[in-house]
């Protein structure tokens, strides 16, 4: 299938039907020439249309100004509305189930505050140990907040001894073991740290056979994996904009609400950007939700980072996620078949992601046996562009957008001149 070659890389290269998305990204340099960049999963290039996306918008506001909420080109009353399609085809979901707004940790809070709701006998959630520092966080507070200690409520599922990746099947386990006192089920739908990617809909059926709730944080997964939110019955989910959606250092975060909780009376908390849109200007007093995610909104939209997101959800609807897929498996399948080349007794490192292309999205783990961050060290200074975890794992993304075959090579190739 792969060969350890330079020339069978450019070969893939010039069969790449998406290779000319590469040239509509600004890609940074290094010392010696072009930076080998593999770390969208930590922050993604900026397009190179996200300028004039900007542009548009500061050239409205200096002929316009607060007439441009109205007269604008695209007027920034409705600005929430414009990602919508692009948003819902991301995560396989209906436009009024998703929006751009805030931060993913602001949305996380706002949505547990609905759908995290202990009682006496239902107070526990599920999550996986390990979850991102952010969501272990809010997970914590919320329980004290609530007067709830986390040790007997929150409940943290690690991979079993010797292993680095949850099993689906402990996963499931877990939940019908507290399935008496279970309120809420909430992942990574890719784990941060890890690379795996969970089963989203047996896990989301299992929790709700439970009688609890299911969500997930795609801040991982978003424009990185296929997702089918609605279809899976998920109940919410929450995502950041500047990894693999490439909208830039603290972009505009999004929001799933599944429809059918579109009208249910879920407690909340309002702001006006969430009311009624046709009486919103009346300030009157008594809430009435927008229907769909729009009623969970806080304030008006931040206009430079949605016309940031814009610009590469432009490219995402150009691309296609199906094709996006399809090359982001075989790009990782080359990485995946290098590394293992570069070590094959396994001296040096292992990959802790799943070998199982289902199971991952682009990301690969690999936890360093020795050395590892001198060996991060070495290979920045040559020109990489990639991630260091602690206590010992380099993470490494090739984006199907941007990164290259060739550049999968010439990272392992200066891996491997690292290690040896």
């Amino acid at each position: 299938m792969f060969e350890n070659s330079l020339k069978f890389a450019r070969s893939l290269d010039r069969q790449d039907a998406l290779a000319s998305f590469r040239k509509r990204f600004l890609l940074p340099s290094a010392a010696n020439g072009p930076a080998l960049y593999l770390a969208g999963n930590s922050l993604g290039l900026q397009p190179k249309a996200t300028q004039q996306y900007l542009q548009a918008e500061l050239a409205d506001w200096a002929s316009l100004g607060v007439e441009g909420h109205v007269h604008a080109r695209r007027p920034w009353l409705y600005y929430h509305k414009f990602s919508k399609k692009a948003l819902a085809a991301l995560v396989g979901a209906q436009a009024n189930e998703v929006v751009a707004m805030n931060q993913l940790t602001v949305n996380l809070h706002l949505l547990l505050v609905s759908f995290y709701r202990p009682s006496a006998r239902r107070f526990k959630i599920i999550t996986e140990a390990g979850a991102f520092s952010s969501d272990q966080y809010a997970f914590e507070s919320h329980l004290k907040y609530r007067g709830i200690d986390p040790a007997l409520a929150l409940i943290e599922l690690a991979p079993r001894a010797g292993e680095y990746t949850l099993r689906t099947a402990d996963i499931l386990h877990a939940i019908r073991e507290h399935a008496d006192q279970l309120a809420l089920v909430i992942l990574g739908g890719v784990q941060y740290y890890t690379g795996q990617f969970f089963d989203i809909p047996r896990i989301t059926a299992a929790a709700h056979q439970a009688g609890a709730y299911a969500g997930f944080d795609l801040a991982h997964a978003v424009g990185n994996v296929p997702l089918a939110l609605h279809r899976d019955d998920v109940d919410f989910a929450v995502w950041c904009s500047y990894k693999y959606l490439n909208a830039g250092p603290g972009a505009i975060a999004g929001a799933f609400v599944h429809n059918r909780h579109a009208s249910a009376p879920l407690p909340r908390f309002a702001g006006w950007w969430g009311h009624h849109e046709g009486e919103r200007f009346q300030m009157k007093k008594g809430f009435k939700p927008q229907p769909g995610i729009d009623g969970w909104q806080l304030s008006n939209v931040p206009i430079f980072q949605s016309a940031a997101l814009l610009a590469s959800l432009e490219l995402f609807q150009e691309a296609g996620m199906k094709n996006l897929r399809q090359k982001s498996v075989r790009l990782t399948g080359f990485l995946e078949f290098l590394l293992n080349q570069a070590d094959p007794e396994g001296k040096h490192y292992t990959v802790i992601t799943p070998e199982d292309p289902g199971q991952r999205g682009c990301q690969l783990s690999i936890l360093m046996k020795r050395q590892g961050k001198k060996t991060f060290n070495d290979i920045t200074r040559a020109g990489v562009i990639a991630d260091w975890r602690e206590p010992d794992v380099i993470r490494v993304a090739p984006v199907p957008l941007y990164n290259t075959f060739e550049e999968v090579f010439r990272f392992v190739t200066l891996l491997s001149d690292s290690l040896y």
